[in-house]
């Protein structure tokens, strides 16, 4: 909860870098969209006998080589607003936060009986990352009917950045299981996009 409370307030802050007014009620939204995007792949783990940890995200690799990456991870926490101070509130950066998979006990007792293939797989990754921006869309669907605009907008770009296939975004994820899945989710994402800039 102080994960989804900091990065909540952080993109808040981000957000309503052009337009103080827009901060709380952008804040509100965050917490919503971050907590039910959460919520909904740790359901989606429990079902795949897994333990979903959400953390800030790090940035260690700088290279397609192994070894060019960096010793200790750097937290990019700070990115959104560093980016709204020089884009003038302009771009926003929605996406901070990232997500890492351990199989629980129950999955090496229930699918195996011994402790070996106890690993996730990829796609068990890719459709837990979908289900989170699945339910985003949704959420800035069902907003939009009901007419909280900001809330929708701010969903739905969520949703395009979390979408964008690098570092240990939810894009990545899905990229790498499955490049059929996650041209899916792109095409529906762009759909859904281009919309959110004409309300």
């Amino acid at each position: 909860m102080i994960i989804i409370i900091l990065a909540s307030l952080i993109l808040a802050l981000a957000t309503g870098f052009k337009n103080t007014e827009i901060f709380l009620p952008a804040l509100l939204s965050f917490l919503i969209i971050l907590t039910i995007n959460i919520t909904t792949k740790k359901a989606v783990g429990y079902h795949f006998e897994t333990e979903v940890k959400t953390k800030f995200w790090t940035f260690q690799r700088f290279g397609l080589r192994k070894d060019m990456r960096f010793e200790k991870p750097i937290p990019m926490a700070w990115l959104p607003l560093l980016i709204a101070l020089f884009s003038k509130g302009f771009i926003l950066w929605l996406t901070i936060l990232e997500f890492d998979i351990k199989a629980k006990t129950e999955r090496v007792a229930k699918r195996h009986g011994l402790y070996r293939f106890t690993e996730v797989t990829e796609w068990n990754v890719a459709w837990i990352a979908t289900w989170g921006l699945i339910i985003n869309l949704i959420a800035a669907i069902a907003a939009y009917i009901a007419g909280f605009e900001l809330f929708a907008k701010l969903s739905i770009y969520f949703l395009a950045w979390s979408v964008i296939p690098i570092s240990r975004f939810d894009g990545a994820k899905i990229f790498y299981s499955s490049r059929a899945l996650w041209i899916t989710i792109f095409t529906i994402t762009t759909i859904i996009l281009g919309w959110g800039l004409l309300i």
